[in-house]
């Protein structure tokens, strides 16, 4: 019921754009999608629907205006049209509210003839919107690998960092993408650089329970027990992998760190360990885990806490306070 849902609401938010004149083509949209129409083939009837748009109104349509098209053809991998619109007047330097341009809004949505295109004819493959990300990070924040390869052959800065000073590998790392990680590391991204946080790429692949990402940072010599951000080692961001990430791996990364050489009793600027991060952020698997590694229950935090009085897990507390 839900994909159907949204497919009703992707045809509905195509009449919107097209105008109640195109009504008909886009639920025929939407009802071929509900049909099982491929994903490819789907695409392809959004760029019929958008070129005739273009047929029925460019002749009036003002160069600045244009560019809405350019836009629309970029998130919607409608590489003819990208064409036309270039071709009327639409510009590749023009922005949207957020400072993205056109190029922008292709790596994003991972359209890489229309990225071919753009870059082709000009458009600035480092231009950065108002939150300081480029064409290359934005893709990397979506996992768009293709593109960001492209973006990548064809010159794209993987130094330049995008939200917060947050590195593009760190970007990676945070989505899981193994693959994109390797590929900034293979044309020279910094893989241990921090962020405007304080924080480097493996403490973002150690929230995500990536053990293969942070195993491939630590290759570069980063220190298993270095201090970073509130004091915080990787252990303790593995001990406290939040809930989206999946249990089994965020084991799998401890006991790995543990067997590199992590010291498992080490304190943040609060005074707490990994097994008071796992106990407050009630993982009683992760504090069971910590604990057969030798973990001391027993110690106290700044404010004179113990894990077994920060938890309000029972499970985690029976495990803390059995002798």
């Amino acid at each position: 019921m839900w994909v159907v849902a949204q497919a009703m609401l992707k045809a509905r938010r195509a009449t919107l754009s097209f105008g109640e004149g195109a009504s008909a083509r886009a639920f025929m949209a939407g009802a071929f999608i509900l049909a099982g129409l491929a994903p490819a083939q789907a695409q392809s009837q959004i760029c019929i629907d958008l070129e005739r748009k273009f047929d029925t109104t460019y002749k009036d349509v003002a160069a600045p205006q244009m560019s809405s098209f350019l836009f629309s053809a970029a998130d919607n991998g409608c590489a003819a049209v990208a064409a036309r619109a270039v071709q009327e007047g639409a510009s590749l330097d023009a922005r949207d509210r957020e400072g993205g341009t056109p190029l922008t809004h292709a790596a994003r949505s991972g359209r890489v003839a229309v990225i071919q295109f753009m870059l082709d004819h000009g458009a600035a493959i480092d231009h950065r919107d108002i939150k300081g990300s480029t064409p290359l990070y934005v893709a990397i924040e979506k996992n768009r690998l293709e593109a960001a390869q492209l973006l990548i052959e064809r010159g794209a800065n993987v130094k330049v960092e995008g939200r917060s000073g947050v590195s593009t590998v760190a970007a990676a790392a945070f989505v899981g993408d193994e693959k994109m990680v390797e590929l900034l590391l293979a044309h020279g991204a910094d893989g241990k650089s921090l962020d405007a946080t304080g924080k480097p790429p493996i403490l973002y692949a150690a929230a995500r329970a990536s053990l293969p990402i942070v195993s491939r940072l630590m290759a570069l010599g980063v220190d298993v027990n270095a201090h970073y951000a509130a004091e915080q080692t990787v252990l303790m961001w593995a001990a406290g992998y939040p809930a989206d990430a999946p249990e089994s791996k965020a084991l799998e990364l401890a006991a790995f760190l543990v067997d590199k050489g992590a010291r498992i009793d080490d304190a943040d600027d609060r005074g707490r360990t990994a097994l008071m991060t796992a106990a407050e952020l009630d993982h009683p698997a992760m504090a069971e885990l910590l604990l057969a590694h030798g973990a001391k229950k027993d110690l106290r935090d700044k404010a004179g806490k113990t894990a077994a009085e920060i938890t309000t897990n029972t499970e985690i507390r029976a495990k803390l306070t059995d002798d």
